[in-house]
């Protein structure tokens, strides 16, 4: 055809159909040529069998070599006897697994395929490199099932997270009662401790103060022969070479009631402490539940 024979050329994009059509085979390796050989790969970009023989009238294996086989596919390498200038004009075709597209289509500005789909270049790039998906259709029965099975999973994920935190929830309020039943007991014990102890000491002072009041009745009307002491209390009650008289009795009645007095102060003061070391442990405890509870609510 002659250049003057025509007055326009219109160039389009051929469809798969049409590719395939024009193919004469599928190329399914990237390799070219065999360097050992020096020979096309077999489905290769060069490859004999798609394209045609690399010498006139021989085909790869070279049972063939003569144009008498003119025509003929070889059985054993499937390459068609002919001339090997029909390498120029036969095409192949690769059936791609996902679609592609020249850099020449995105790369200019404006782009001719962001253009003609609506998409920013930016975007674009992103679909061709493979970081993101672009839905061309949506399968609405296939949709459906699909939340409802993740509404399913979703529902059974939160039944057994709801029963996980309530095992947890009832474990911990298990312990915070074992720690105020702990604390508890331990309130009872430590009254107890102390209430034993002061009637103890009590006893003790009444029991001193009983023989201190003998020892002064038996030398009324003396001259003390050495020094009286209340050892509970920690005084003297009678002082060496001292007339003994009934004021000294009284003397030391007043320092017994002192001294009871004294006591029971501060062994309320001891328990009330005690209880409270004991009383910031459960706090603690009960604050470090407290916060588990709420976290597992939250």
């Amino acid at each position: 055809m002659e250049a003057r024979d025509f007055s326009a050329l219109r160039i389009s994009l051929a469809s798969p159909e049409q590719i395939r059509s024009w193919s004469y085979g599928e190329v399914t390796k990237p390799e070219t040529i065999n360097y050992r050989r020096l020979r096309p790969e077999m489905d290769g970009l060069f490859c004999e069998r798609t394209f045609g023989p690399t010498r006139d009238w021989q085909c790869y294996c070279g049972k063939y070599k003569n144009i008498r086989y003119r025509g003929i596919i070889c059985d054993k390498c499937g390459v068609e006897v002919t001339r090997s200038s029909v390498r120029r004009e036969r095409m192949g075709h690769i059936e791609l697994a996902a679609p592609v597209a020249h850099v020449w289509y995105t790369r200019r500005v404006p782009s001719y395929l962001g253009l003609l789909l609506d998409v920013s270049r930016r975007n674009l790039d992103r679909v061709l490199y493979f970081a993101q998906y672009v839905i061309t259709q949506v399968d609405e029965d296939a949709r459906k099932r699909a939340i409802a099975r993740i509404d399913q999973e979703l529902e059974n994920k939160e039944a057994e997270l709801k029963d996980e935190i309530d095992e947890q929830m009832a474990d911990l309020r298990e312990t915070r009662d074992q720690a105020a039943a702990k604390f508890d007991r331990r309130v009872r014990e430590i009254d107890r401790h102390f209430e034993k102890e002061r009637d103890r000491l009590t006893d003790a002072a009444v029991r001193e103060g009983r023989a201190v009041e003998a020892s002064i009745s038996d030398l009324l009307g003396q001259v003390a022969p050495s020094q009286i002491h209340l050892e509970s209390a920690g005084k003297v009650v009678v002082g060496r070479g001292e007339i003994i008289t009934s004021d000294h009795v009284s003397r030391m009645q007043e320092m017994i009631g002192e001294y009871l007095s004294a006591l029971e102060t501060e062994m309320a003061g001891l328990k009330t402490e005690e209880i409270q070391k004991v009383s910031g442990d459960i706090d603690q405890a009960n604050a470090d539940v407290e916060s588990a509870m709420g976290e597992h609510l939250a």
